[in-house]
């Protein structure tokens, strides 16, 4: 069964730890082509949010559609439209990066893993480097090739947390564009940032979180910086 849709829906999404609240009631949408800023400072419930959007963590009530369908309804197959970079780039040290991509896109069962590995090598600007180990790769170049990993079996829906940390202005600059190049394309890109820079430089629209709480959900104010200010206090 192919799972696909065009817009994502939570509907007052909670997530509790015991007796800590790491979510309250969260509720946003978000269309294809859109890039949405999840923003707050640490401690508001970013990382858990997207881990609950990625069905890694179920919420412990309120409702995650992904078109019409929600996770338990749409069963495995919904993993196969999903990518996530989180703070573990997940990638295998001592292989290279062709043997990296290729074991993701075997994972994920594409139909031609070379071809596919091929254009994720190209499109990361690794091709040159494609046999060497990834233990002696850059930070800027160990993220290009995690975010072909998380991109290389083609999601609907991708999940960014804090992807520009650590980077030099190069590297953040070609992961902008591509990211750019996504929007175009009509994906749905959910950016988790610290950065308000690239926020307002990349983000259709942002979603503010304070103590679990949405304190702000609006298209990207052009003078964020101080309107994020003014929602976290």
């Amino acid at each position: 069964m192919i799972v696909d849709f065009d817009r994502i829906e939570l509907e007052e999404v909670s997530r509790h730890f015991g007796r800590r609240r790491a979510l309250s009631r969260v509720s946003f949408t978000l269309d294809a082509g859109q890039v949405l800023g999840l923003l707050g400072p640490n401690g508001a419930g970013k990382s858990t949010l997207l881990a609950i959007m990625a069905t890694l963590l179920a919420p412990s009530s309120g409702t995650v559609r992904y078109g019409a369908r929600v996770a338990a309804e749409a069963g495995p197959e919904l993993r196969g439209r999903l990518g996530l970079l989180a703070h573990d780039l997940h990638l295998y040290p001592e292989l290279t990066a062709r043997e990296n991509l290729r074991f993701f896109a075997r994972l994920y069962g594409s139909p031609e893993p070379e071809a596919d590995v091929d254009a994720a090598l190209a499109q990361a600007g690794l091709a040159g480097r494609a046999d060497e180990a990834v233990t002696g790769f850059s930070r800027g170049m160990r993220q290009r090739l995690a975010l072909e990993r998380a991109l290389i079996h083609q999601p609907r829906l991708l999940l960014l947390d804090e992807p520009f940390t650590g980077l030099d202005d190069a590297s953040m600059a070609a992961l902008i564009e591509r990211l750019k190049g996504l929007r175009e394309l009509g994906r749905l890109v959910v950016l988790a940032t610290h950065d308000l820079d690239v926020a307002e430089r990349l983000v259709d629209r942002v979603v503010v979180l304070k103590d679990g709480r949405l304190v702000a959900d609006e298209a990207s104010p052009a003078e964020l910086r101080q309107r994020y200010r003014a929602y976290v206090g």
